[in-house]
């Protein structure tokens, strides 16, 4: 039987961010991935410490921004790859009075470094009242970045290509068919609702749609927001997304959503477009907002690492490093986003 540290299962950021930690710390494991397409996969990738809405930013928001770098510095160490793209987020404003709001909030303590007050006027989309530009936002190179992650695991041996089978898991013996493992996490999204370890986590699915888009003129060189993120892509080709609805569980394209991104981009861009794609996917979302990290209360060889929601490049970069710290470390978790909260 061979004898691995880890085997994580699911290869979307969570499962990939912890295979980082794993690699840089010369841990022995496998990552089982199914290679059925993940939300992580297809997001926008947006590192954005400023919720868009109320203009205000979430907990451990800077941490999360100091550590981007140096994680995506590390990878780029074994995959000669920078995956951060230097562009940053601006939000078209409603009306006067959110030009008001943000002006307000970015004199309070917290909010002066994300909040920037020289305003836009954008000169590719409909901005009549301006927009304002978030300091520290960026995103990631999506598609790349996991195409070159799951070619380099692959490549190492730690990628093995089919479905986690639950039932071939002895959690007395910590072994799983020929494997042998010190620890096992389960970083599977909205697929753990079948996982019976983790079967009564409220792990809440929350379904997405994006568009490729073709455009017959360029916008301008930022991550725009109003309603939906618009970004440039490889080839010509960009981004446009993503819906959020909590209550429709089929795995089809739904034509309301695809009419919603469609009637969000004609309010911004007054350009001819065409839809070259649509991608839909479930995350994995959280009432409370936190991710959800932790041992499981009777096997103490079993983890869990998900809920990592819409924030998915943050959550799972910081608290990759976390659940590893933790596990090898003995460093206590915050009670915040410990799976006990659930159990």
């Amino acid at each position: 039987m061979e004898q691995v540290d880890y085997i994580i299962v699911g290869a979307g950021y969570a499962g990939i961010f912890f295979a980082h930690q794993l690699i840089r710390a010369n841990k022995s494991f496998r990552i089982f991935y199914d290679e059925q397409i993940s939300a992580s996969q297809i997001s926008a990738g947006v590192c954005n410490p400023v919720i868009l809405k109320r203009f205000n930013t979430f907990w451990k928001s800077q941490e999360q921004i100091d550590y981007l770098s140096v994680i995506f510095k590390e990878i780029e160490s074994y995959t000669s790859k920078n995956y951060l793209v230097d562009e940053n987020v601006v939000r078209i404003f409603h009306n006067e009075s959110e030009k008001v709001q943000w002006s307000k909030n970015a004199q309070k303590e917290d909010l002066r470094r994300y909040l920037n007050m020289d305003f836009l006027q954008l000169q590719s989309v409909e901005n009549p009242f301006g927009a304002g530009k978030v300091n520290q936002s960026c995103r990631i190179d999506v598609a790349n970045f996991f195409s070159d992650m799951l070619n380099y695991l692959e490549d190492n041996h730690y990628l093995i290509r089919e479905k986690f089978d639950y039932p071939s898991l002895n959690a007395e013996k910590n072994s799983y068919r020929n494997l042998s493992f010190k620890n096992i996490i389960f970083c599977e999204g909205v697929s753990s609702l079948h996982n019976p370890f983790f079967a009564n986590i409220p792990i809440q699915p929350n379904k997405g749609h994006c568009l490729k888009v073709a455009l017959s003129r360029a916008p301008d060189p930022f991550i725009i927001k109003k309603k939906h993120f618009l970004f440039s892509l490889d080839h010509g080709a960009y981004y446009y997304g993503g819906t959020y609805d909590r209550f429709d569980k089929t795995h089809d394209i739904n034509p309301d959503s695809v009419e919603e991104l469609k009637s969000g981009l004609e309010g911004i861009y007054s350009d001819a477009f065409e839809i070259k794609g649509v991608k839909v996917a479930f995350r994995a979302t959280v009432a409370d907002r936190r991710p959800i990290v932790g041992r499981h209360p009777e096997y103490p060889g079993i983890y869990i690492f998900n809920g990592l929601g819409a924030r998915g490049v943050y959550n799972g970069s910081y608290f990759s490093k976390v659940l590893f710290d933790h596990i090898e470390k003995d460093i206590a978790l915050e009670s915040e986003i410990d799976v006990r909260r659930f159990l």
